[in-house]
């Protein structure tokens, strides 16, 4: 990324908009002067500029809660920037894991990006931490074939489901299926990552003959 294409306002800085890259979940509006931005493109972890102390900072320097960079992109006027970041830890000070928190108007069901990444590592602490009762450590204990087979089953009573006239009830299958998809995805070493790039390939707009 080319800083010279930064409009920095008259004091400096310009406003950063700090996004979950898996989930696309905003998590904070901040501030950044050049050397923020030089220092988060060096080191690859979130830096930023305090108005109110007047100094440049590092997300997680005392709380441990560093945001390692995806990607910073550059708006189409040139004067806010995007910090695509994978979090380790919350990104707000309350400990939330958003700043941005207080709904103001009525709440909608979250992004489906947002319930996939949760529910993602939701699994990836069940398979570390193998705690008792876990579904997740019981399937992976069981291995690979068990788990292909309950996909077999869930894609089953998906088939089913969609031929009842009940949508709800097509939705609560398709979700036990999408679940066990996941659990695979881990099993196998791969992540939801993997699939958005494919998927992405896959609609990437042809090119003229």
């Amino acid at each position: 990324m080319n800083l010279d294409a930064v409009k920095f306002d008259e004091r400096g800085l310009v406003p950063v908009v700090i996004q979950d890259a898996d989930s696309g979940e905003v998590l904070t509006l901040a501030w950044a002067n050049r050397e923020a931005l030089e220092r988060t493109l060096q080191t690859g972890q979130t830096y930023l500029y305090s108005r109110s102390r007047g100094a440049l900072w590092k997300k997680g320097e005392t709380s441990g809660h560093v945001q390692e960079l995806v990607e910073m992109r550059l708006d189409c006027d040139g004067d806010a920037v995007l910090y695509r970041v994978r979090p380790h830890g919350p990104a707000c000070h309350t400990g939330a894991r958003s700043c941005f928190f207080n709904p103001v108007t009525p709440e909608t069901a979250p992004p489906l990006g947002w319930v996939l990444e949760q529910v993602w590592r939701t699994i990836q602490d069940r398979l570390e931490q193998r705690p008792e009762g876990s579904y997740v450590a019981k399937m992976h204990a069981a291995g690979l074939d068990r788990i292909l087979k309950k996909i077999g089953e869930e894609a089953g009573e998906v088939i089913i489901a969609a031929k009842n006239p009940d949508p709800a009830e097509l939705a609560w299958e398709a979700s036990d299926l999408v679940f066990h998809l996941l659990l695979v995805l881990a099993e196998r070493g791969l992540s939801p990552a993997d699939l958005a790039r494919v998927l992405g390939e896959r609609h990437q707009p042809a090119e003229d003959a």
